[in-house]
């Protein structure tokens, strides 16, 4: 069950506990209490799916950034059948802000990256709360190339809030790193998958998302820049972020529709934090279906096909 309830996750919150009330009161009172358990359990599912029927997309924003909601290494540790982590740039040191390595998911192997968050204020901290720096990037980077080099596929699990901004980021070339990222993984030869598993902001998600196929998790988004940031800025006010959500449809089903994600991953009933191992068999099951269709198309075709797509993101009104 999960540790924390957001507002409108009350309802749901307070019917788990009824029932497990019934379920204790049951067990140390040897009453029979099956029947109205049962229709508890009816009514707790009912009511999780109209809540889910019903998220506006700032809603959806904090179910992405929801405190127990499973992180790249915890995705790791269900899906992957093996896994070896490599560390550092080869330039400045080993960013705890990403991880990466070489994984076997099902009968795949490929070379996994993923930006990793903390929970408590100390793994936090260790973390950088998500946020990369230069060399992260340059060690994700490093792993691309490895995984070209070895004819493995490339698979990277976005949830960040975006890449660090303070000054020794810059003074190690934050921008270049970045950019160099987006220009290396449009012509990578091997087939790329970017999976968006939180939160997807700005050029710090973009410096592990270029790709041959973008799949988000279905409480997810992903946009140049957070609600509250865009709120800042065009309401001068970042109170106004569920407007500025609205307005910048951010989340799965609204980039979608827009033909910049290419599939949505449902989540389990409540979210991807109430059910850990069926969100990872979810993911691994996406993973799995998504190389085998990608396997099929030859290397040219493969790299035209990535670079039309690239290209056909946004709108130009002439």
């Amino acid at each position: 069950m999960a540790k924390t309830v957001l507002e409108f996750e009350k309802p749901i919150h307070d019917l788990e506990q009824k029932i497990i009330e019934m379920e204790i009161m049951s067990s140390d009172s040897n009453m029979d209490m099956k029947k109205e358990i049962k229709k508890l359990r009816k009514k707790l599912v009912d009511q999780s799916k109209k809540i889910n029927k019903n998220l506006s997309r700032w809603q959806r924003v904090q179910l992405a950034r929801h405190a127990d909601r499973p992180h790249a290494l915890d995705l790791i540790d269900l899906m992957c059948d093996s896994w070896v982590e490599l560390h550092g740039d080869r330039l400045f040191g080993d960013d705890k802000a990403i991880v990466g390595g070489i994984a076997k998911i099902g009968d795949k192997r490929v070379v996994l990256i993923g930006q990793q968050k903390g929970r408590t204020t100390k793994d936090n901290l260790y973390r950088n709360f998500g946020m990369p720096y230069p060399e992260g990037y340059r060690k994700a980077l490093r792993l691309m190339k490895l995984a070209e080099k070895y004819n493995l596929p490339v698979v990277t699990l976005v949830d960040t809030i975006g890449a660090y901004p303070g000054i020794e980021a810059e003074e190690r070339g934050q921008a270049e790193a970045i950019a160099r990222n987006l220009f290396e993984m449009s012509r990578l030869r091997v087939p790329i998958i970017i999976i968006v598993i939180g939160e997807g902001a700005s050029g710090g998600a973009l410096g592990i998302g270029v790709g041959d196929r973008l799949v988000m998790l279905e409480n997810t988004w992903y946009s140049v820049i957070s609600p509250e940031g865009c709120a800042s800025i065009l309401y001068r006010d970042a109170t106004q972020k569920k407007k500025a959500a609205e307005a910048m449809r951010v989340t799965a089903t609204d980039l979608l529709e827009m033909g910049i994600a290419d599939r949505i991953i449902s989540e389990p009933l409540g979210g991807a934090h109430r059910n850990y191992k069926e969100t990872a068999q979810m993911v691994k099951s996406v993973i799995i279906e998504e190389l085998a269709e990608l396997s099929k198309t030859p290397v040219e075709d493969m790299l035209a096909k990535r670079m039309t797509k690239i290209e056909s993101v946004g709108v130009w009104d002439g």
